[in-house]
C-alpha cells in the first residue's frame, strides 16, 4: 500500500521544477510518483490522505546532534539512541549523524559500537560526526578539558571501524595535530570530511597547512573574526570551497551575525544544525552534557560558568528562523536545510523529492508555523509521538 498526499504545495528542493501548486506525492518507502493533481490517476490500494494547503518540503539532514529527549550518543546504549533518533525524526529531520564529544577513548569507543547496532536497526542514522577530543583547550567551549588529545589517525581507525565505517565527519583544531597534512590526507582516503572546530588557528595557518572544507559552527567556540586577524570564523567567509554550520537559535549567534553569515556565505554553504544535546524537548531544569550539569532555561542550555552547551534546539525551529533572521526565500532554507548536506556527504537519495528517492519529507501547515508530519522512509512521525527519557 502506497500513501499519496493529494492538494499540498510541494517544493521538491530541486532546480528544475523547484515548486509544484496543488500537487500530489505517491510513496512507500520510495517516492513512486508525484506532479499536479491533474496528473493523478489512483489505485485501489493506495492511502489517500488530504493536504489542502498543507506545504510539503523535503526531511532535515542534522549532521550536528549530541542528543534529545533524555537520551545523549555519548551514553552508548543502543536502544537509547534509537529512541533519541526517533524524536529527531518527530521535529523533521530524516537522516541524522549522531554526535560524539571530548571524552575518554573508551568512552568514545563504546558509542560508537552503539550508534553501529542501532544504524543496523534504525535507517535514518546515515553517519557519524565526532567532535573531539582532538580540539584546542583555549576554545573548549563546553567541552571538558581533560579528555582532550591531539588529532591521531590510529584513533580515528579504530572509532571509524567500530562505528561499521560511518564516521563521515570530524571535527579538529588543525594547529594542535603534530602533521596535520598527514591526518588530513587519511581523512579524505577514508571518505570522512575535516572540519575546524575549537580551533585558535590563524588564517595564515589555515591557508598554508590545512585542506579543512568544513567549519564547526561557526563564530562559536573559535578563533573570531577581527580587523587584524581573520581567524577561523575570517577564514570560512574568505574561502568560497568551505562550507559552514550554523545553529540558528538566535542564541549561539546573534541573529544580525547570522544574515551577515547568509550574506556572505549565500545559501548553497551553509548548514543548518541543531548541535542539540541531552535536554532537548524535556522544558527547563537541570541536566547534563559530557559529565557537566547543565541548567536549561528559556530555551538556553548552560554550564554553571555561564557558557552555552550546546542547544535545545528542534531543527524546524532552525528552519524557521532562518527565514526570519535573514529574508531567505522558502527554497533558500530547503537548501541549507537539506539540499547542502546531502550534496556534501553523498547522501544520494535523500536532500530533495524525486521519483525514486527516499520517501523523506514534511508537512507543514500553510503558514509554515506548524510541523504536522515527518515522513522517514514513509514511515509517519508527529511531534506528539517523541519520546522522554522515561519512554
Amino acid at each position: 500500500m502506497s500513501t499519496v498526499l493529494t492538494h499540498a504545495t510541494i517544493y521538491t528542493g530541486e532546480q528544475e521544477n523547484p515548486v509544484i501548486k496543488d500537487a500530489y506525492i505517491r510513496f512507500d518507502k520510495q517516492i513512486e510518483a508525484m506532479g499536479p493533481m491533474a496528473e493523478l490517476v489512483l489505485t485501489a490500494t493506495d492511502d489517500v490522505v488530504r493536504a489542502d494547503r498543507k506545504v510539503i518540503v523535503p526531511g532535515f539532514i542534522d549532521v550536528h546532534t549530541h542528543g534529545a529527549y533524555g537520551f545523549d550518543t555519548m551514553d552508548g546504549v543502543t536502544e537509547d539512541i534509537i529512541k533519541m533518533v526517533h524524536g529527531q525524526i518527530s521535529e523533521g529531520i530524516t537522516a541524522v549523524f549522531p554526535t560524539t564529544m571530548t571524552q575518554s577513548v573508551e568512552n568514545i569507543s563504546k558509542s560508537m559500537t552503539a550508534v553501529n547496532e542501532a544504524a543496523q536497526q534504525e535507517p535514518a542514522i546515515v553517519g557519524v560526526h565526532l567532535e573531539g577530543p582532538f580540539i584546542n583547550p583555549h576554545f573548549k567551549g563546553a567541552q571538558p578539558e581533560e579528555h582532550i588529545i591531539a588529532p591521531s589517525i590510529d584513533l580515528v581507525k579504530r572509532w571509524h571501524e567500530l562505528s561499521g565505517n560511518r564516521v563521515r565527519l570530524i571535527t579538529y583544531a588543525p594547529e594542535q595535530a603534530a602533521d596535520v597534512r598527514a591526518f588530513e590526507d587519511y581523512l579524505a582516503d577514508n571518505n570522512i570530511i575535516g572540519s575546524v572546530g575549537h580551533s585558535n588557528a590563524t588564517r595564515d595557518f589555515l591557508q598554508h597547512n590545512s585542506k579543512a572544507s568544513h567549519i564547526t559552527h561557526l563564530y562559536n567556540a573559535q578563533r573570531p573574526m577581527s580587523h587584524r586577524e581573520p581567524g577561523v570564523t575570517g577564514h570560512a567567509m574568505l574561502e568560497d570551497n568551505i562550507r559552514t554550520e550554523l545553529i540558528v537559535d538566535g542564541f549561539h549567534v546573534y541573529p544580525d551575525m547570522v544574515n551577515v553569515a547568509y550574506k556572505l556565505k549565500t545559501a548553497n554553504r551553509i548548514d543548518l544544525i541543531t548541535d542539540s544535546m541531552r535536554a532537548k524537548g524535556l522544558g527547563d531544569g537541570e541536566s547534563e552534557l559530557g559529565g557537566q550539569k547543565v541548567w536549561v532555561k528559556d530555551k538556553q542550555a548552560r554550564l554553571a560558568d555561564g557558557t552555552l552547551a550546546g542547544s535545545v534546539l528542534e531543527f524546524d525551529d532552525a528552519f524557521r528562523n532562518i527565514m526570519a533572521f535573514t529574508g531567505a526565500s522558502i527554497e533558500e532554507a530547503i537548501q541549507m536545510a537539506s539540499v547542502n548536506q546531502a550534496v556534501e556527504f553523498g547522501l544520494d537519495k535523500k536532500g530533495t523529492l524525486r521519483i525514486g528517492k527516499d520517501a523523506d519529507l514534511n508537512v507543514f501547515s500553510a503558514d509554515l508555523s506548524a510541523l504536522e508530519a515527518t515522513y522517514s522512509l514513509g514511515r509517519h512521525f508527529s511531534k506528539a509521538d517523541a519520546p522522554t527519557a522515561e519512554a
